[in-house]
C-alpha cells in the first residue's frame, strides 16, 4: 500500500475513535440530566438523520473537490457539534450537529479508496478500514467508558494547568475535552491526505437537480444485479449493528447486572470480533468470491439469540466476539463488491452516497423500531429473540433473490450462446 493510503488510514481512525467516545459520554450526559431512558437509541437517530436527509448533496460535494478537503471540512463540523456539548447544548441537539459532520465525511473517507488505489486492492484497503473503524469503535468505547469512571475523572479533573483556568470543573465536560482533542488529531492528519489527481465535478447550484441525480442513482444501483444484493447486506448489517450497540447495553446491565461504564466495555468485544472478521475476510475473500459469504449472516441471526441463555462474563464475552466475527467476515466482501459496482455505475462520492442513504436509512428505521420496544417496556430477551430472527430472515431473503439474479442471468447466457 502506497504511504498516503496509511494518513487516510490515520484520519479515518481518530475521527471515528472520538465519535464513539462522544456517544458514550452523551449516554452518561442523557442519564445525568435523569432524561428518560427510551431517549438512549435516539441519540442514533439524531446522528444519522443528516445521512439520510442531505443524501442528495454530499455525494457530489465529495466529487466537487479533493477528498482531503472534504474530511477536514466534515470534521470541522464534528469539532463544533463535541464544542456545543462541552457548552451545554442538549446532548441529542449536540451529537446530531456531529452526524451532519458525519455524512459529509463518509462519502469522502470511501470515494478516495475507489480514486487512490486499484480495484484489486479494494477488498485488502475495506478490510484495513473497517478494522481500523472498528478498532476505533473499540476504543473508543473503552475511553468512553473510562472517562465516565469515577476513579479516572476525579483523577483527571484534579489535574490543572499552572495558571490557566481550563473552566472543565465536571465529569462530562472533562470527557467531551478529551473527545475534543482526538478530532483535532483527526483535523492534523487530514491537512495530509493526498490529492489523488482526479478530476472533480463542479457542484451544481440546482438542488432539484442533485435530488433528481440522486434518485437516478439509487434506481440504478438497485437495479443492478450484484449492486443491489451488496446494498442490501450493508443496509442490513448498518442498520443491526446500530442497534446492537444498544441492545448490548441494555442486555449487559440485566443479564450481567453491569453499569453503563463496564457495558460500554463489552461493547467493545463485538467490535473487536467484527475487526477480527474483517482482517481475516481481507486475508482470503477476493471480490470475484464476495457473494459466497452471504450463509454467514443467517448463522450470525441466528447466533443472536444464544444471548437469552447467557448469564456468565466469559460465556457472554465468547459469544459477543464470535458475532463480531461473523459480522465482519461477511460485510468486509459486501462493501468492496459495491464500492467497485458503484464507482463503475456512477462514480465514488455518488456511489456512497446511496449507501449511506439506504444503510443509515436502515439505522433509523431499526433503532427507532428499539426506542418503540423499549418504551412499551419489553423485556430484553424479547427484544433480543426477535433482533436475531429478522437478521436471520432477511438475510435468508436476500440469499434467496441472489440464487434467483444467478439463475436469470444463467439463462441470459445460455440463450446468447445457442446457435440462432
Amino acid at each position: 500500500m502506497p504511504f498516503g493510503f496509511y494518513i487516510i488510514m490515520a484520519a479515518q481512525f481518530f475521527s471515528a475513535l472520538a465519535d464513539n467516545a462522544l456517544l458514550i459520554a452523551a449516554i452518561a450526559a442523557l442519564r445525568e440530566m435523569q432524561a428518560p431512558t427510551e431517549y438512549e437509541p435516539l441519540l442514533k437517530t439524531f446522528f444519522t438523520v443528516s445521512y439520510v436527509a442531505l443524501a442528495a448533496f454530499v455525494g457530489a460535494f465529495a466529487d466537487s473537490m479533493p477528498k482531503g478537503r472534504v474530511m477536514l471540512i466534515s470534521n470541522t463540523i464534528k469539532i463544533a457539534g463535541c464544542s456545543m456539548m462541552f457548552f451545554g447544548a442538549h446532548p441529542l441537539l449536540a451529537y446530531a450537529v456531529v452526524g451532519l459532520g458525519a455524512a459529509a465525511y463518509s462519502p469522502a473517507k470511501y470515494g478516495i479508496l475507489t480514486e487512490y488505489l486499484p480495484h484489486r486492492l479494494l477488498v485488502v484497503a475495506n478490510g484495513w478500514i473497517e478494522g481500523l473503524t472498528v478498532g476505533a469503535i473499540i476504543l473508543g468505547v473503552v475511553i468512553g467508558g473510562m472517562l465516565i469512571q469515577p476513579g479516572v475523572s476525579q483523577n483527571l479533573l484534579a489535574f490543572d494547568l499552572p495558571l490557566i483556568d481550563t473552566g472543565i470543573d465536571t465529569t462530562g465536560e472533562m470527557a467531551v475535552a478529551v473527545v475534543a482533542v482526538l478530532y483535532l488529531l483527526a483535523a492534523l492528519f487530514n491537512v495530509y491526505v493526498p490529492d489523488t489527481g482526479v478530476d472533480h465535478k463542479p457542484l451544481k447550484k440546482n438542488p432539484f437537480y442533485l435530488v433528481h441525480e440522486f434518485n437516478h442513482c439509487l434506481s440504478l444501483l438497485w437495479r443492478d444485479r450484484l449492486g443491489q444484493i451488496s446494498l442490501a447486506v450493508t443496509t442490513l448489517f448498518w442498520g443491526a449493528g446500530a442497534t446492537l450497540q444498544f441492545i448490548v447495553i441494555k442486555w449487559s446491565e440485566v443479564a450481567l447486572n453491569l453499569n453503563l461504564s463496564q457495558s460500554s466495555m463489552l461493547q467493545g468485544v463485538v467490535a473487536f470480533g467484527v475487526a477480527a472478521g474483517a482482517i481475516i475476510a481481507a486475508r482470503f475473500i477476493t471480490l470475484r468470491k464476495s457473494v459466497r459469504v452471504i450463509p454467514l449472516g443467517i448463522a450470525m441471526g441466528i447466533i443472536v439469540l444464544f444471548m437469552n441463555f447467557v448469564h456468565e462474563m466469559w460465556l457472554a464475552i465468547l459469544l459477543l466476539i464470535l458475532i463480531g466475527a461473523l459480522s465482519g467476515f461477511f460485510v468486509v466482501p459486501m462493501n468492496a463488491l459495491l464500492q467497485h459496482r458503484g464507482h463503475i455505475l456512477m462514480g465514488a462520492g455518488h456511489s456512497i452516497a446511496v449507501q449511506n442513504f439506504n444503510e443509515n436509512l436502515s439505522i433509523l428505521v431499526m433503532t427507532g423500531l428499539y426506542y418503540l420496544m423499549i418504551r412499551m417496556d419489553i423485556s430484553i430477551y424479547w427484544v433480543v429473540t426477535l433482533f436475531g430472527l429478522f437478521v436471520s430472515g432477511l438475510m435468508y431473503l436476500i440469499r434467496e433473490r441472489h440464487l434467483l439474479n444467478q439463475r436469470e442471468q444463467d439463462d441470459v447466457q445460455h440463450l446468447d450462446d445457442s446457435p440462432h
